[in-house]
């Protein structure tokens, strides 16, 4: 007896996808399902960057196909491609960028910066190609934590090529001033230098790129709402009821302008003593989950308050680079999956497919 598609696609629809939470034929994920006498081959291709479980899904893909009765070989190829998905109406994409993350906060320093940087880094270990734009114009820091020096080089005279650090496109006005430089500046020169920042770039073909937010919500948050194809953001907070205060304020300005929350990030919510090892929670407990519940937004990680987090990133190596391994890479990491599985359940752009129309009278 001959095995048919049906009887694949059916076993396929039992196995769920533990980060999807939806079978494989009903996120059209299995695809060309090829069957040759008894044996059969196919293609997994997931709408995320799962490098670290593209071996598990194969696994488990092929394990439930063979359980068919009579099955012959089984070949999954299992694979991953990240597709453009929309943002808010009316504004422009940013040539070679599928799509934005913003990453905020109420207040500064919650690890905002910290957090930007290494999702971005646990998106590139993903197997995404990945960039970073340095949005806070009055205090840069991706440059350090990049451990990136000199300046960007323009072929044009006009755009200017991404600095490289660990495998990330990044681009900051602190590669353009000298560090001890203040930027003296009103509102709107600080805008038309995010937007110049921006778009006068050349990213080269980048699946995600994560812009780090100044803290607050003045006038770079407003231009990124209004010029700035965001596909969603993620807000960053403490425990503590002081930050969550302004954390909500980050996210209903969010809200406002429909920019889909992908979720919340929770920093310092764990101290470990070094010495002793003794657990204390010292900025309070549990405020981004009751965030979470207060606005049906996912909370994404907590992470502990780790001098080694600290260390690494003023080191020009932040911890997905310098420890990949550790803990705190892998809390990373769990928070990068789901902030790329976030982005993939979002409706796609489909902009770019479509001609432009042009009435002309002749």
């Amino acid at each position: 007896m001959s095995i048919s598609e049906l009887q694949v696609q059916t076993a396929l629809k039992e196995l769920i996808d533990p980060s999807l939470q939806r079978d494989y034929v009903s996120t059209k994920a299995a695809r060309n399902i090829k069957i040759d006498g008894n044996n059969v081959t196919l293609d997994v291709i997931l709408p995320f960057p799962a490098n670290s479980v593209l071996a598990e899904i194969k696994q488990q893909v092929e394990a439930k196909i063979k359980s068919i009765p009579g099955i012959g070989a089984v070949t999954a190829t299992v694979s991953s491609k990240i597709v453009a998905h929309a943002a808010q109406r009316g504004v422009k994409p940013v040539p070679g960028v599928r799509n934005i993350i913003a990453v905020a906060s109420g207040k500064g320093g919650v690890g905002k910066s910290t957090t930007a940087v290494n999702l971005a880094l646990a998106l590139a270990a993903e197997g995404a190609k990945v960039g970073i734009l340095d949005a806070d114009i009055y205090g840069p820091s991706q440059p350090t934590m990049l451990g990136i020096s000199g300046k960007p080089e323009s072929a044009d005279g006009t755009t200017l090529e991404p600095m490289m650090g660990h495998g990330l496109q990044a681009m900051s006005i602190g590669f353009l001033i000298d560090v001890e430089t203040p930027m003296v500046w009103r509102g709107p020169m600080v805008t038309q230098a995010l937007e110049q920042l921006l778009n006068q770039t050349n990213w080269h073909d980048l699946d995600y790129l994560v812009v780090d937010l100044p803290p607050g919500t003045g006038d770079i948050q407003l231009t990124l709402a209004q010029r700035v194809p965001v596909t969603g953001a993620v807000i960053v907070t403490t425990p503590q009821d002081i930050a969550l205060i302004d954390a909500r304020k980050g996210l209903k300005m969010f809200q406002k302008v429909n920019i889909p929350i992908l979720g919340i990030v929770e920093n310092m919510s764990l101290h470990i003593c070094s010495k002793c090892g003794h657990e204390e929670r010292i900025f309070g407990e549990g405020g981004g989950e009751r965030m979470g519940k207060d606005y049906d937004i996912e909370m994404l990680g907590a992470l502990p308050l780790d001098i080694h987090i600290r260390e690494q990133t003023d080191s020009g190596k932040p911890s997905v680079a310098a420890d990949p391994n550790s803990r705190v890479s892998q809390i990373y990491k769990q928070i990068a999956r789901r902030v790329a599985v976030k982005i993939a359940d979002l409706a796609q752009d489909h902009s770019v497919k479509f001609p432009s129309i042009v009435i002309q009278n002749t």
